[in-house]
């Protein structure tokens, strides 16, 4: 399974570090209550993609080819 890390959310949604941080945290407090075991500072690329509504083919190049 591949993930995004706070760096990746940052570049994708042009957060701040904190931001990214809490967006990630977020996500994975939703993933919990789903019965999910979290990883922090990670989130699952099919995750963000399905809340953020974007496909693979959305995410810029350099973000993509480093996970």
């Amino acid at each position: 399974m591949a993930f995004y890390t706070v760096n990746d959310v940052m570049a994708l949604l042009d957060v701040s570090r904190s931001k990214a941080y809490k967006i990630i945290q977020d996500l994975n407090k939703e993933l919990k209550k789903k019965g999910y075991i979290t990883v922090a500072g990670k989130v699952p690329k099919k995750f963000f993609r399905e809340k953020f509504y974007c496909d693979a083919e959305d995410i810029p190049e350099p973000v993509a080819m480093a996970n």
